[in-house]
């Protein structure tokens, strides 16, 4: 596979306009740490924009910052801690990862459950399409909603209409107190966490439910845990350790547990995560501690969100018995393949009733299809 690097967004049109005049595909890398993620990519030249860095524009009293793609959560985050602001997503992996790679792959974590996806807090990106044109949508300033669905678009395209060379994001104020308990779950544990979200008056700014493997690797206690973070100022928080207490016994952890939680996994394990309706959130439970039983490894859910993901080993694994829990898992739901290995791609369930829709708008915006082919199947 070769590869070509670019400094510049003419650069990159540039080159994937000659590209489409060749029919050549092209797989677009960044920092390149989820390059198997949503399916495994057709042989291509890779297309490198991990040289579009920095931010562009960072207003702190309109909450919101302008970063090229190739810009580092690490660095977003040491830019806005200083002015007691965050960009209140959690993706998972490490804070090396970039902001393009985290919108174009809808990607998000357990803060989701307060503040929303991807989707929630873009507000504007620049992209090159795969006729070679360069497109913005929508504005830099919160009320400013012109453009905003072909924004919400391009987020979690995974790079199928273009790659994405710039965004303007909204920003939040830091907690005052930023605490997190533990709670240990027992019968129905899903099922008893959502129904607590749901009753309960407090919105944590996270509720996740770990499986005793998980649980057990963070050192946050035995058996099944729900992790709730609470954050505002000190009176609010006692308050809302208080309501957390109806739930179970709960003792605070470290608040870090939630970067050793986005780090956990291995590169060279299987992760896939399944969507339902909250109200589905224990079935879907008990069907990743299904899988996770074949192989090990261990599970996770944001039942606000109906949310659920696995991790699992796959060397050494029984890989009929991990097909047949792949697809029990993926039955009737909503499945995204985020790592695993070529030869388990074909046990997830591909016919989708958008596939029709999906086709059309990747046409209209890549017509040759060079861009990410094989990336969702298509």
């Amino acid at each position: 596979m070769t590869s070509v690097t670019h400094e510049g967004v003419e650069h990159i049109a540039d080159t994937i306009r000659a590209a489409r005049a060749r029919n050549e595909p092209l797989r677009i890398v960044g920092a390149g740490t989820w390059l198997d993620a949503g399916h495994p990519c057709a042989d291509a030249t890779r297309l490198d924009v991990s040289s579009l860095t920095g931010i562009t524009r960072y207003e702190p009293g309109d909450l919101v910052l302008s970063a090229r793609a190739g810009t580092s959560l690490a660095d977003i985050a040491a830019a806005t801690r200083e002015h007691g602001q965050w960009l209140a997503l959690d993706p998972l992996g490490s804070a090396d990862g970039t902001i393009g790679a985290t919108v174009a792959t809808g990607s998000c974590g357990p803060l989701a459950s307060a503040f929303g996806t991807p989707r929630d807090h873009l507000l504007g990106c620049e992209f090159v399409t795969g006729s070679g044109d360069v497109v913005r949508g929508g504005g830099q300033v919160v009320k400013n909603v012109a453009g905003f669905d072909l924004v919400r678009l391009v987020t979690g395209a995974w790079g199928t209409l273009g790659p994405i060379t710039e965004v303007t994001v909204r920003l939040r104020a830091r907690p005052e107190v930023d605490r997190t308990l533990a709670v240990a779950l027992d019968a129905e544990p899903a099922e008893t966490l959502w129904r607590w979200l749901r009753e309960s008056e407090l919105t944590p700014l996270a509720a996740e439910l770990l499986s005793p493997s998980l649980a057990a690797a963070l050192a946050v206690g035995n058996g099944t845990v729900a992790l709730i973070r609470l954050g505002g100022n000190e009176t609010f928080v006692r308050a809302a350790s208080d309501a957390v207490g109806t739930l179970g016994v709960a003792h605070e952890v470290p608040s870090s547990v939630w970067d050793r939680l986005a780090r956990a996994e291995s590169a060279a394990a299987l992760a896939v995560r399944v969507s339902a309706l909250p109200s589905h959130a224990e079935s879907l439970w008990q069907r990743a501690l299904e899988l996770i039983a074949v192989t090990g490894g261990y599970a996770h859910a944001t039942c606000a969100r109906g949310v659920v993901r696995c991790v699992a080993p796959t060397e050494g694994a029984d890989i009929d018995m991990l097909r047949t829990a792949l697809l029990r898992l993926a039955d009737g739901v909503s499945i995204v393949g985020e790592r695993m290995p070529a030869h388990l791609w074909p046990a997830l369930p591909s016919a989708r009733s958008t596939r029709d829709l999906e086709a059309r708008v990747r046409t209209a915006f890549d017509p040759a299809h060079i861009l990410n082919s094989g990336v969702l199947g298509a």
